[in-house]
């Protein structure tokens, strides 16, 4: 979904709440910052000296969501 739709995270958000109460479905303890981490604080960004590790993140696909509206509950915990 993000690199499709190249939504924020406060827009997938919506999108996914918009989703679970459309298609009835059960959300189960899906959470957001499973597909979009926390920003590291600026101050990680700006020290050279800092290593900064990327964060891996989930895939968030539209296959998901078909997938998901076909059981009637997140099945990507």
């Amino acid at each position: 979904l993000d690199s499709d739709l190249r939504l924020e995270d406060d827009e997938a958000l919506a999108l996914m709440d918009d989703f679970f109460t459309t298609f009835n479905v059960d959300r189960g303890s899906f959470s957001i910052t499973t597909y979009y981490p926390p920003e590291p604080p600026l101050k990680h960004l700006l020290n050279p000296f800092r290593k900064n590790d990327i964060p891996q993140v989930a895939d968030f696909t539209i296959g998901m969501l078909i997938a998901s509206a076909r059981a009637g509950r997140w099945l990507y915990d």
